[in-house]
């Protein structure tokens, strides 16, 4: 009997191994009935979701989706460097602008850039960093773009706004990427000799995160136009808010749908999202009002214009435009959001690091400066850990660009990660520095950053939406190796053709999740043991998190295999499922940013506490993440603990940073090191005296030289020989020789630096 049955199923194996084995039998019994289930499993697909599903390129999100990344080839991508001359401008007008900024006039006072602030902005180029240089434009790097836009960002959110908006997702890109020769020649040069202000309108009233659906739209018919009569063009209908730069551009891009009923462009009526370039002072254009986002009070607000006729030649790319427009959106988006407010945000925790660790400093509680305690020393390590990883996925994000990537899913990765890491840098920072952050004034640096947080997580694409819907929503399609082949090949209409190209995939497609099922147990298993996933010349210090993360690719690999296969389109709707693995792919990221940091940098072995702290804050939070998802996952609970178990075959392996580490980071932005100044690069540090960041940095260079000197101050008041209190204390010190006239006069000079940096403004009752 046991012989019959193990003969039976050795004889459908080999059956099914000649069907697997035989291309065209493999076609005809399983392929094409498991693509026929595919179809109708794969979710309803519209035409903005497939061009966004097209735009821009996948890069090391690839690499780290396949659970096979290849960490060789991340370390052989070049340093981003800037040029000289990007070195120059940052050096020169950038420092001008921001010597010329004084953020509590522009909040409080005027309410805008004061007038010979555009007018330097304009005359500078600052409008035209990403025009090539045939243009009139700076030509800069990404990199450099993003340099730029930091520095700005670390003394104004205003500036930095107004500065960012021409340069990223705006008319320039558009017409750069997609404009005719004539619109090019035309506008780039006025764009970057900042005699044409740009915007863009995008967002309608009814359509915020689903700007696909906006219900702004044109008729396509002949009208008069610049006293011609017969003119082919269209009339437009718009509502827009929240438009940055409205209120004073002179040229408006707009987004809106195109309908042809009178087919004067062919056969088809509806012609999709189309995009034009209007000059503002054109008839029956509203624009001018301002919004006031919180106190951020760079211009911004809405436009509309109802039956306003364009004539055809202001759609951008011409008649063939016409219906591209959300293609161009979404190739444009793909690079220009890796770069702006990424840059606001490590601006932002970059100055968070720098004052927190200098005022807690300089701050004294209980004779002791307040970053010695354990509870400011953890949102200390929080501020540094955050802003050493931050700055990593800047820099290593805006070198893709400049290597020619247009990363999409990475583009939301590091807008949502680093938008929310800066708030949390922030919101740190303002409890480091209690009553002199929340009350606003000239003497506040932090304020007016706190108040700007919630821009950056509110625009181009809110966070909740890209953390819940497009990082692993449009990365499980565009990073996996083999799914948007599969996704493509069901809507394919010519079956022979669909059916091959389905088949290559699939079998693709399972070789690779066997490769992931077996290498789960044996990474969780042996893992530590694998060298292989070690680059070459790894420092023994990092080499552990080499072997981590790959380790943590693998399981995510299959984890995001079984999850699409269990769920299928369904998972479009399990929003907080989708986000989970979001999470962990974008913290994979961040990982392989901070280690690519470290090498880039020549492991300065002072950055250490810095790079452990980063990522093992982040690895814990990916198994934390892994746990959360497979508590949530929808069915069989015994199933979600077999993927437990394979997944973590000696349960939970990685841990929170210690206390101990964290006391670490904690000291090195307590006091001036080069560590402290690698992780505060590029952010305005004022050189007038009595700028309320140069005092603060004066206090902390004095703190530190008066160290010794209180340490004798304090052991002559707990012996008795000070009885003074107060001011009299360091004059009795003097009288007592416990310490000497010159340490009297420097004692003297960090009293008036401390007092000077907890000072908070105070206004009469009117506040005026």
């Amino acid at each position: 009997m046991l012989w019959s049955l193990f003969y039976i199923v050795l004889s459908l194996l080999i059956v099914f191994a000649v069907i697997a084995y035989i291309p065209l039998l493999r076609r005809l019994i399983l392929t094409n009935q498991i693509l026929k289930i595919f179809r109708k499993m794969l979710p309803q697909i519209s035409q903005t979701e497939q061009e966004a599903l097209d735009a821009g390129t996948v890069w090391w999100d690839g690499d780290l989706f396949s659970g096979k990344p290849d960490w060789n080839k991340l370390l052989a991508y070049p340093k981003p460097q800037l040029s000289e001359t990007e070195r120059s401008f940052l050096d020169g007008p950038v420092e001008e602008l921001c010597l010329m900024l004084n953020e509590w006039q522009i909040t409080h006072d005027i309410k805008d850039l004061p007038a010979e602030v555009w007018q330097f902005i304009k005359d500078n180029g600052f409008f035209g960093l990403i025009i090539p240089k045939q243009y009139g434009g700076r030509g800069f790097s990404a990199l450099a773009h993003s340099e730029i836009v930091m520095k700005i960002g670390s003394r104004s959110g205003t500036a930095a706004v107004t500065v960012m908006v021409p340069n990223s997702l705006g008319p320039a890109e558009l017409l750069l990427h997609y404009g005719t020769d004539e619109q090019k020649n035309y506008y780039l040069p006025r764009l970057a000799k900042g005699l044409e202000v740009p915007c863009f309108g995008l967002t309608s009233p009814d359509a915020g995160s689903d700007a696909g659906a906006i219900p702004d739209h044109a008729i396509v018919c002949k009208g008069e136009f610049d006293g011609k009569q017969d003119v082919l063009g269209m009339r437009v209908t718009w509502e827009k808010r929240y438009i940055t730069l409205g209120p004073v551009a002179t040229i408006l891009g707009l987004a809106f749908k195109v309908y042809d009923p009178d087919h004067f462009l062919g056969q088809k009526e509806d012609l999709g999202i189309t995009l034009a370039l209007i000059p503002t002072s054109t008839p029956g254009l509203n624009i001018g009002r301002r919004h006031l986002p919180l106190d951020a009070v760079f211009q911004n607000g809405p436009n509309w214009g109802k039956n306003v006729f364009i004539p055809m030649e202001w759609i951008i790319g011409g008649e063939k435009g016409v219906g591209q427009g959300w293609r161009m959106l979404m190739n444009c988006l793909a690079a220009g959001r890796s770069i702006s407010l990424p840059a606001t945000s490590v601006g932002g925790a970059k100055l968070a690091a720098r004052t927190s660790g200098a005022y807690s400093r300089v701050r004294v509680q209980f004779n002791l400066p307040i970053g010695y305690f354990e509870g400011v020393e953890e949102a200390l390590a929080r501020i540094g850990g955050n802003t050493y990883m931050m700055d990593a996925a800047r820099v290593m994000t805006a070198g893709a660009v400049d290597l020619g990537e247009k990363p999409s899913v990475i583009s939301a990765i590091v807008k949502y990660h680093l938008t929310e890491r800066s708030r949390q840098a922030i919101n740190d920072a303002m409890d480091i520095h209690g009553g002199k952050g929340i009350c606003i004034g000239p003497r506040n640096y932090l304020g007016r950053a706190y108040q700007h947080i919630p821009v950056s997580i509110t625009v181009e694409g809110a966070n909740i939406l890209t953390r819940n819907m497009i990082i692993f929503g449009q990365g499980a399609i565009r990073c996996h190796p083999y799914i948007l082949q599969e996704v493509n090949a069901a809507h394919d209409e010519d079956e022979k053709r669909a059916s091959l190209a389905f088949d290559t995939a699939l079998v693709g497609h399972v070789k690779y999740s066997l490769r992931n099922t077996a290498n789960c147990i044996i990474y969780g298993l042996f893992g530590k043991y694998i060298k292989s996933s070690v680059p070459a010349n790894c420092v023994p210090e990092v080499a552990i998190y080499y072997q981590q993360l790959t380790r943590l690719s693998v399981n995510f690999a299959l984890l995001a295999d079984i999850a699409l296969m269990k769920l299928g389109g369904t998972l479009k709707r399990k929003e907080r499922l989708s986000a989970r693995l979001g999470d962990i792919l974008s913290l994979l990221y961040l990982c392989s940013a901070a280690l690519k940091r470290f090498e880039d940098d020549k492991r300065p072995q002072t950055d250490l506490p810095l790079l452990h702290w980063s990522l093992q804050d982040s690895i814990y939070r990916i198994q934390q993440t892994f746990d959360e998802f497979l508590k949530n996952f929808p069915g069989n609970k015994f199933f979600a603990w077999v993927i437990r178990v394979w997944l973590f075959p000696l349960g939970k392996p990685y841990s929170p940073p210690s206390d101990e580490l964290g006391h670490a980071v904690a000291r090195t932005v307590l006091e001036p090191c080069e560590t402290r100044d690698r992780l505060t690069s590029g952010i305005y540090i004022p050189k007038k005296p009595d700028e309320p960041l140069a005092e603060l940095e004066q206090a902390l260079q004095c703190a530190i030289e008066c160290s010794s000197i209180e340490s004798k101050i304090h052991h002559a008041v707990k012996s008795g020989k000070i009885t003074a209190r107060g001011d009299q204390r360091i004059a009795q010190a003097r009288e007592r020789n416990v310490i000497s006239a010159a340490e009297a006069d420097l004692m003297c000079k960090m009293e008036g630096l401390r007092g000077r940096v907890i000072k908070v403004d105070d206004f009469s009752q009117n506040f005026t």
